[in-house]
């Protein structure tokens, strides 16, 4: 397929650049991943497929996606990603433009508080023990076909690092850009993150961009014992691009993992998430809160595996569904032998817009301890009439009607969000009026290629 010989034909183009040069080891890492994916393709098969069941990513398969040789750090302003991203000044940054690390929008730092943000490119030189100990550990390239092609393609991303015992304010800022393009490109982030034992580590990604592009995450993170990593990701891009998304999370003794999705846009997007609970006392916290209309399609993926005694989860997500777009929930909480004294929770509710719109909701449970408390749950409906009506009887038109109602269901996601700047981003895309709401929601603006001119 013209697809799969274009992936083959920029990675052999692409090992002969300076930027992947490297160790022995790292070129083999890249190699392996381009064997695996030729090996693996992507997973359009969905019949006995359950992770890709309701999912169909054949169009992603057909198209043909360049790398983007070219990429220019410099082709994004500040103000202009002030305008998608959530902001704060105050948050330290790594920012990557199709693909590229933008030394001029980053903040890279070493801090007193043991803090190390880096463009994993640089630390490949001065972190090469810690980056080989664990990047492929998590997510290895046999995996899938999507991690193998990240993987092939490795070169730049992020590496966030907290040593022993480092509780850091800072929050750290993660953003992947993809610009206008005349033909459409295939970037794939990479990030590895380390909380090392007690410490504490505040964390935002987000996905911004345009046009018909192809993003491919891969996201590792390691959770050592009596760590806690505050973790959210947005995703905004708009209703031609493609995204998948993989996030893998080890989870120590006693350690806590917190995380909150938000996704809106995208013409096929997926938030692959898997939990491990390696140790006792580890517990995670899921939340997530979806945004479709037009004919976009939104999966979460979210699988939890409790693989020692004493561990908790807990999840919860909502979504909002519009047009004749389609969403899905695929849930799976894994108890496995011995694992006693777990307790995991699993709830997912839907808003149905319009008559066309579909949510694919499956909440499971995998259960091999007989002492565990685990609960699932899931739930679609319209707006409820009798609210409806109770506005517009005290003179609220329909819309604005409407509006308030999706905004009080979506609200209870965002209040979860404890980073202020974070908060009032998401107020402002979920509330105002109808019309503004769902533009919004469909229609994130992009990016064009420009340099700034400050």
């Amino acid at each position: 397929m013209a697809g799969y010989e274009q992936y083959a034909a920029d990675f052999e183009t692409l090992k002969e650049t300076a930027s992947a040069n490297g160790s022995t080891w790292l070129r083999d890492v890249r190699k392996d991943g381009l064997a695996a994916f030729e090996r693996l393709g992507f997973p359009t098969k969905q019949r006995g497929n359950e992770r890709w069941k309701y999912t169909n990513v054949a169009p992603i398969a057909r198209a043909t996606f360049a790398y983007p040789f070219d990429a220019d750090a410099d082709a994004v302003t500040k103000a202009a990603l002030k305008e998608q991203v959530p902001w704060s000044d105050d948050w330290a940054r790594l920012v990557f433009v199709d693909g590229r690390f933008s030394e001029s929008l980053s903040t890279p730092r070493d801090v007193a508080g043991g803090l190390q943000l880096k463009s994993l490119g640089a630390a490949l030189h001065s972190d090469g023990d810690l980056i080989r100990e664990h990047l492929g550990e998590l997510a290895p390239s046999a995996e899938d076909g999507f991690t193998a092609v990240n993987t092939a393609f490795l070169g730049d991303g992020a590496l966030v690092h907290l040593p022993l015992d480092a509780a850091n304010d800072a929050v750290v800022h993660l953003i992947w850009v993809t610009t206008e393009r005349v033909e459409p490109i295939a970037t794939y982030p990479r990030a590895l993150i380390v909380a090392g034992r007690h410490s504490r580590l505040r964390l935002v990604e987000s996905y911004v961009g345009t046009s018909g592009n192809f993003t491919d995450a891969v996201v590792e993170m390691v959770v050592d014992e009596g760590a806690e990593i505050e973790h959210y990701r947005y995703l905004a891009e708009d209703d031609a691009a493609f995204h998948i998304g993989t996030t893998r999370v080890r989870v120590g003794r006693d350690a806590t993992f917190n995380s909150t999705s938000f996704a809106r846009g995208a013409k096929i997007a997926r938030n692959d998430l898997n939990v491990l609970l390696d140790e006792e006392g580890g517990s995670c916290f899921l939340n997530g809160l979806y945004m479709t209309s037009g004919r976009q399609h939104i999966d979460n993926h979210i699988d939890i595996d409790h693989a020692k005694p004493h561990t908790s989860s807990d999840q919860y997500f909502k979504g909002v569904v519009d047009g004749q777009s389609r969403a899905v929930f695929s849930g799976r909480v894994l108890v496995r032998k011995d694992a006693q004294k777990t307790y995991a929770k699993q709830s997912d509710k839907n808003l149905l817009l319009s008559r066309g719109a579909r949510i694919n909701t499956k909440p499971s449970l995998e259960i091999y301890a007989d002492d565990v408390q685990c609960f699932h749950g899931a739930t679609a409906g319209a707006v409820a009439d009798d609210a409806l009506f109770y506005m517009r009887s005290r003179g609220i038109d329909e819309e604005t009607a409407t509006t308030l109602l999706v905004y009080g269901f979506a609200r209870e996601i965002i209040e979860r969000v404890r980073l202020e700047p974070l908060r009032d981003h998401l107020d402002r895309l979920f509330s105002g009026t109808m019309a503004e709401g769902r533009s919004a929601a469909a229609s994130p603006q992009g990016f064009t290629p420009e340099r700034d001119q400050a």
